[in-house]
């Protein structure tokens, strides 16, 4: 068994595409558009095969209205060595990035840094 994907509603489509692209090498599906709905979305595929929908709709705005609700609660992002996560979380900093937790060790023993998304989605960057 395994997780096909996670779902993440947002509310700049584009831009959210952009940032998971450039920063974490996706590979980006064709947009999907449902114009009776007004459901748009992306999935992207990373490297090792994960994949995340990135969705947005017209009636999903905050996150605390509707059915629906925007973000989750964090998406852990191995980079394999304790060096991609520094030069990482770096590069991220310095694009404008927020920084929310700097790399550590945590007390259940990953080695993490905390960033946030364009959105403000919290992204734990591991080993």
């Amino acid at each position: 068994m395994k997780i096909e994907h996670i779902g993440l509603w947002v509310n700049d489509l584009e831009n959210m595409r952009t940032f998971y692209e450039t920063y974490f090498n996706a590979t980006v599906s064709e947009l999907y558009h449902n114009k009776k709905t007004s459901f748009r979305s992306y999935f992207l595929t990373f490297t090792d095969g994960a994949r995340l929908e990135i969705m947005s709709r017209d009636d999903v705005i905050n996150r605390h209205s509707g059915n629906e609700i925007l973000g989750f609660a964090h998406l852990a992002i191995s980079l394999g060595s304790a060096e991609n996560v520094d030069n990482l979380t770096a590069i991220l900093v310095m694009e404008g990035y927020e920084l929310l937790s700097p790399a550590r060790t945590t007390g259940d023993g990953y080695y993490e840094s905390v960033i946030a998304d364009p959105e403000g989605n919290r992204l734990e960057l591991t080993i």
